[in-house]
């Protein structure tokens, strides 16, 4: 069987139809958007236009989305342009327990070396964190609360719209990080009700390096590059017009695709979850079943570390990943697991299985064939498993 790709999370092939767009700009309409003559102008038409229809998807004004090089940088800006900007007033941030590490590591950061104080909002079991505590939590010297939309390991989606209304009745401004829920589920901005809100393209059949951060009219930030006026001096830099034209496309397929991919993935993920479990024991799902982006699916495997499953897929030419692409490497057990009340034994067993539109139900039958053989053997490798109990 051919390789099989269940990291679709971390990231996805680029569509055809994108690449076909992005073409013009990056080998006949190369110009420089800044630049005065008709090359520039070609590409300065481009990129508005892309940043007019981005702004259409998701509800906002075309003047509060500005472009950036992907989610990390995104958050970065949101969570640090914040916190510099209202240093002076405030120095307190809360950040949801199970953020990506581009939210996380920003917000210690500050904790660390700008004398912030950072709270984490606790997540139950499923992943879910609180308008109540959240309300306990919030102080008048809180700046900023960010909470991702769609967890990157576990799928769980928040109730945003929510959250933001504790946040705006305290007068404290919010950041969700929509990296992995834009353009698979409904993404408004508006409805929302969030000040700010990271998008990406690579996860969505988009190009790698392209990305946007709305900020609500009237929100100010402190920028974290200078040398130019690009973006409104938000995020200078010679703009990415393939990748900003890029971005375009893809949201406007995956808008298109939503409903069927949707529902399509729920089928095989369900399907997945249930053959795994009944043909393999002592398996637990981390997460939500009823809310999550569908293609997640994240397993823990008693008795074995996480690395030895996936080495042992890949040699069989499965794809996929114990947690954050981000943190590939890490021996510790996943902070977003562990975050949930998750003992940090089975933790370690952890796999993410992220399913894509190229995802078969023949293939996931290989997968779980494959997994019954490889758990069976690791685990009778393992110290700590206990057989037959």
């Amino acid at each position: 069987m051919k390789p099989i790709y269940l990291d679709h999370n971390a990231t996805t092939p680029v569509d055809a139809e994108v690449v076909e767009a992005m073409l013009p700009y990056l080998n006949v309409k190369f110009g420089n958007a800044s630049s005065v003559h008709s090359f520039g102008r070609d590409a300065k038409v481009a990129l508005e236009n892309a940043r007019e229809q981005i702004a259409q998807i998701i509800n906002c004004e075309p003047s509060e989305l500005y472009f950036t090089s992907g989610g990390t940088e995104s958050d970065n800006l949101a969570v640090l342009g914040t916190a510099y900007h209202l240093k002076n007033k405030k120095n307190h941030i809360i950040i949801g327990a199970t953020e990506h590490h581009a939210v996380l590591e920003s917000a210690e950061y500050l904790a660390h070396h700008e004398d912030f104080k950072l709270d984490l909002l606790p997540v139950n079991r499923e992943g879910f964190v609180s308008p109540a505590q959240l309300k306990e939590l919030i102080s008048e010297q809180t700046a900023l609360v960010s909470v991702m939309h769609a967890n990157n390991e576990t799928g769980t989606i928040q109730d945003i719209g929510a959250l933001t209304k504790v946040a705006h009745e305290k007068g404290v401004l919010f950041h969700t990080d929509a990296v992995q829920s834009t353009g698979k589920i409904p993404v408004d901005v508006k409805q929302m009700g969030v000040d700010m809100l990271s998008l990406t393209a690579h996860k969505i059949y988009g190009p790698k390096g392209i990305g946007a951060l709305f900020i609500r009219q009237g929100v100010k930030i402190v920028p974290l590059f200078y040398g130019g006026s690009h973006e409104k001096k938000r995020r200078p830099g010679t703009e990415n017009v393939a990748g900003a034209v890029g971005l375009a496309k893809t949201l406007e397929i995956a808008i298109k695709r939503m409903q069927a991919d949707f529902d399509e993935l729920s089928k095989l993920a369900d399907y997945f979850i249930e053959k795994v479990t009944a043909s393999i024991p002592d398996v637990h799902f981390n997460g939500s079943r009823q809310s999550r982006i569908p293609q997640t699916v994240n397993l823990s495997f008693e008795g074995i570390e996480g690395e030895s499953i996936l080495l042992a897929l890949d040699i069989k030419g499965i794809a996929c990943s114990s947690g954050s692409a981000c943190t590939s490497g890490a021996t510790e057990p996943s902070h977003v697991l562990t975050a949930m009340g998750i003992d940090k034994v089975v933790a370690q067993g952890a796999i993410r299985f992220s399913m894509g539109r190229s995802t078969t139900k023949e293939q996931l039958d290989y997968v779980v064939s494959v997994l019954m053989e490889e758990i069976s053997r690791l685990r009778e490798l393992s110290p700590v498993y206990r057989k037959g109990k």
